[in-house]
C-alpha cells in the first residue's frame, strides 16, 4: 500500500512538473483537440484554366492536395490535364508538409486546363476554450520556429506593430484573453475590401490599410499573436460553396493544452454586421445574436462548409519556384520562371486574368453557411 501510494505521489509530481515545464510536451504536429460535428462529404470538379503569355516556353503550375486529418478526410482525387496531356508530380513541401501536385507544360500553346475532382469529408469543428485552461509559454520548442517568424512577405513584426499592441493590452491579461483583445480591434477598425487586398496574408498591409481580405486580417492577427508570444499560421482553404473565388483563409493560434485552434475573424465581422443591419430584430435579440458571434469566435470554431488545403506562409514549393511563395490561395504559376498574377474575382477593378478557377460542390445533404445562417449561433446564444 505504502509503494503505491509512493507511486501516485510520483505521477502526480510529475504531471505537475509537466504543466510547469509545459515546452517539453509541446508539439506543433499535435492533431486538433476540437470536437467534430455535423460531417459533410462533397464531391468536387475543381477546375484552374491558365493563360501563358505568348511563346512561354516552360509553364509550371503547383496545384494544392487538401490533407487528411482531424479536421477531413480526403477520400478520393483524380488529376488531369488539356489539351496536353501531363503527369503531375506529388511532392510535399518541406516546412509545413503542404502537399502539391507540380505540373510542366512545355511550349504550352493556348490555355491549359487542370482538373482535379476529389471526394473530401468535412467536419465542424468546435474547440469550447476555456481561459482558466490555456497555459502560457516562456520558450517554445525549435519546431515552433516556422511559426514564430518575422517573416519578408506575410506575417512581419516591426516597432510600429509593437506600439500598436502596447495601445490595444496596456496590461496583459492570458494568452486567450490577449487574442481576444487584438481581434476585437480588428473588428472594430477593420474594412472587408476586394479592391484593396494583399492576397498574400500582408500583416504590413493590414497594419497601413486596416482594410483587404481575409488574409489581410488574419495576416494582421498572427503578426500580433507571435508579438504575445503564441505561434501562429494563416490557413487557406476552400469554401465548397458557389462564389467567385472560392479560396478563403482563417487564423490558427497554438494554445496549450488545446494545441492549435482555427479562429475566423473576418467572417465574424461579416456575419456582426448582417445581424446589426437585420431590421427584424428585436434590440435584445440582436444584442443577444452579436454575443453569440463573438462567443463561438474565441471559443475557437471552424466550419463544415470549408476545407484546408495548405498551412503557413513563406515557404519553398517542390520543385523550387523562382522565390518562396507568401501563401498559396488555389494554385501558384509561373511562366518561365516569372510568377503570373493572381487573379480576383470579386475585385470589380479587374477584368484580365492569366489564370481562373471553374468549380462544382456537391455535398451529400443540404448544408448552411455559418456565417450568414443565424440559426447557426443558437448553441452560443443561450436559445436551444
Amino acid at each position: 500500500m505504502k509503494r503505491f501510494l509512493l507511486t501516485i505521489v510520483f505521477l502526480l509530481g510529475f504531471v505537475v512538473v509537466s504543466r510547469a515545464d509545459e515546452p517539453l510536451s509541446l508539439d506543433p504536429q499535435q492533431p486538433y483537440s476540437a470536437e467534430r460535428l455535423n460531417p459533410v462529404t462533397y464531391d468536387v470538379e475543381f477546375l484552374v484554366t491558365v493563360t501563358a503569355p505568348y511563346k512561354t516556353k516552360k509553364l509550371s503550375v503547383w496545384l494544392p492536395i487538401p490533407p487528411s486529418d482531424h479536421g477531413q478526410e480526403l477520400q478520393s482525387s483524380e488529376l488531369s490535364t488539356f489539351p496536353d496531356a501531363v503527369k503531375p508530380q506529388i511532392a510535399d513541401e518541406p516546412l509545413f508538409g503542404n502537399r502539391f501536385a507540380y505540373f510542366e507544360f512545355a511550349n504550352p500553346q493556348g490555355a491549359q486546363v487542370i482538373r482535379h475532382k476529389f471526394r473530401i469529408r468535412s467536419w465542424e469543428l468546435r474547440w469550447q476554450l476555456d481561459s482558466a485552461r490555456v497555459q502560457s509559454v516562456k520558450q517554445w520548442p525549435k519546431s515552433f520556429a516556422p511559426y514564430q517568424r518575422n517573416e519578408s512577405q506575410a506575417v512581419v513584426t516591426d516597432a510600429r506593430f509593437k506600439k500598436l499592441l502596447t495601445e490595444i493590452l496596456p496590461q496583459r491579461r492570458g494568452p486567450l484573453q490577449d487574442l481576444d483583445s487584438v481581434m476585437t480591434w480588428v473588428d472594430g477598425h477593420f474594412a472587408y475590401d476586394h479592391v484593396k487586398a494583399s492576397l498574400k496574408a500582408s500583416s504590413v498591409h493590414g497594419l497601413e490599410q486596416q482594410r483587404g481580405h481575409c488574409s489581410d486580417y488574419h495576416g494582421f492577427c498572427a503578426a500580433m499573436g507571435r508579438l504575445l508570444g503564441q505561434p501562429t499560421r494563416v490557413t487557406y482553404g476552400i469554401n465548397a460553396f458557389p462564389k467567385n473565388s472560392p479560396s478563403h483563409c482563417k487564423l490558427e493560434a497554438f494554445m496549450p493544452p488545446y494545441g492549435w485552434v482555427s479562429f475566423d475573424v473576418s467572417e465574424t465581422q461579416k456575419l456582426s454586421q448582417l445581424i446589426r443591419s437585420n431590421q427584424e430584430l428585436s434590440d435584445s435579440r440582436r444584442a443577444e445574436l452579436l454575443s453569440a458571434a463573438r462567443q463561438r469566435l474565441v471559443s475557437g470554431f471552424r466550419d463544415n462548409t470549408w476545407f484546408v488545403q495548405t498551412r503557413g506562409t513563406d515557404y519553398d514549393l517542390v520543385p523550387k519556384a523562382s522565390a518562396r511563395v507568401p501563401v498559396v490561395r488555389t494554385i501558384y504559376a509561373e511562366a518561365d520562371g516569372q510568377p503570373l498574377p493572381e487573379p480576383d474575382p470579386a475585385n470589380s477593378d479587374q477584368a484580365t486574368f492569366s489564370w481562373m478557377t471553374a468549380h462544382r460542390f456537391e455535398p451529400d445533404h443540404v448544408v448552411k453557411y455559418p456565417f450568414s445562417d443565424l440559426d447557426s449561433l443558437r448553441d452560443w446564444s443561450g436559445r436551444k
